[in-house]
């Protein structure tokens, strides 16, 4: 299949993904787009000899000849954006443009920056240009790109957004290492995005991480780490450790309410208390024993 956040709807202008179907697979939109969905193998067909005719190098000799759909998987490190009509046959290819001075790309981060909160599409795709052909397996060289991918990461959902969080915090670590201020808002990032993505416990460690690093940084009362020791308390319910998460919310309630009177986080932090206590008020078998026996 192609690469996440490659294909765009000609209609909507959002990106489409690949969906199970009852007709098998499927490249969609999301609402309100009311488009009919593309046959995925074709699209990886089409997108495939296109890639076979400009770069088949790219491609590994897996198979001989060597397959479109095999090729479509490398489509991104030769076209920055495929724009689909009505049919699978019907694609827009947008080539990358030849390098381009470093003011510039710095430019469209600064603007994709100011967009991201009023006009997140247009920033997107401003990022996926600054992108353009970075395989987010790989590790940026560059400060640039690493923040391009930051950014694109907080505008993105599920896998997709955990693969750029992750190039983002991986390549922020090696550029400036594990500990300093973008790095570590790097990593609340990818904890956050693998927690949307339902991946609790890699984001229950990810948060742990993080906390000790900013305990180290900023000290173990800091408003950021028990901020992020109060989210890792939330995880630990998702995760199914209720008495435990409501202990940790507990403590670091009375830790925030000591070293920042106040506050407004810290009512935020006894909503969250409360509503674990009625999630678990709910759920108590002793409470629903107890109404079985009545009704008896």
């Amino acid at each position: 299949m192609l690469p996440d956040g490659l294909l765009h709807c000609l209609f909507c202008q959002q990106p489409m993904t690949a969906t199970f179907t009852t007709v098998g697979l499927v490249y969609d939109c999301p609402p309100p787009c009311r488009r009919p969905p593309l046959n995925a193998v074709a699209v990886a067909e089409a997108v495939g000899q296109v890639v076979l005719q400009h770069a088949a190098r790219l491609v590994p000799a897996l198979t001989h000849p060597k397959r479109a759909v095999i090729a479509a998987i490398h489509a991104h490190r030769l076209i920055a954006r495929i724009t689909a009509g009505g049919h699978p046959a019907d694609l827009r290819i947008t080539w990358p443009a030849t390098a381009r001075p470093r003011h510039a790309l710095t430019e469209e981060l600064r603007l994709a920056r100011q967009l991201a909160t009023t006009d997140p599409a247009r920033a997107h795709r401003l990022l996926q240009s600054i992108l353009a052909g970075v395989d987010p397996a790989t590790t940026a060289i560059s400060t640039l790109h690493a923040e391009a991918a930051h950014l694109l990461a907080t505008l993105l959902h599920g896998i997709t957004a955990v693969r750029w969080a992750d190039y983002a915090h991986r390549s922020l670590t090696h550029l400036h290492g594990p500990t300093a201020p973008p790095t570590l808002t790097a990593a609340h990032t990818l904890a956050t995005a693998h927690r949307q993505a339902g991946h609790h416990q890699r984001a229950y460690g990810l948060y742990r991480q993080l906390a000790d690093h900013l305990a180290d940084t900023v000290g173990a009362d800091a408003h950021q780490t028990l901020a992020v020791r109060a989210t890792s308390a939330l995880v630990l319910h998702d995760l199914g450790h209720h008495e435990a998460a409501r202990t940790l919310l507990v403590d670091v309630i009375s830790r925030h309410r000591h070293a920042h009177p106040g506050h407004p986080a810290t009512a935020r932090m006894v909503d969250h208390l409360d509503r674990l206590r009625h999630l678990q008020t709910a759920s108590s078998p002793t409470l629903v024993g107890s109404a079985t026996g009545r009704r008896a």
